[in-house]
């Protein structure tokens, strides 16, 4: 089964930018996708950027749209998230997440993904 570990989070004052990384090892699908998801302290999680293997069919939640670029590298065996221009509201644990797909146009619903990281933290400061 692949296994998930996220890096690169931290603190950074709003305007700033981070990129975040996961790694991942071990057995994965014919056909998946990979995603990032963050939860805000008392707000469920939320899918916001998703990737289809190879790095197909990116697509983006609006509140980061134009702001946070997603991307897996050749080899696929890290999956990317870029953010620029960083919002307080972005404050949040990070995961990254992986599910097994049928179709290249990835949902962002949590359900659709069983593989997870442990998360990590970014903090964004006003």
């Amino acid at each position: 089964q692949v296994h998930l570990v996220e890096s690169g989070g931290g603190s950074v004052q709003a305007g700033g930018s981070l990129r975040l990384s996961c790694a991942a090892s071990g057995a994965t699908y014919s056909g998946y996708c990979m995603g990032w998801f963050r939860q805000a302290p008392g707000k469920e999680r939320e899918g916001i950027a998703t990737i289809y293997r190879g790095g197909v069919t990116p697509s983006y939640a609006d509140s980061v749209k134009g702001r946070f670029t997603i991307s897996q590298d050749n080899a696929e065996n890290t999956l990317n998230l870029q953010m620029n221009s960083l919002k307080p509201e972005d404050t949040a644990v990070y995961y990254c997440a992986t599910g097994p797909a049928w179709v290249t146009l990835c949902s962002r619903s949590v359900s659709q993904y069983n593989v997870w990281g442990q998360g990590t933290q970014v903090t964004v400061s006003s």
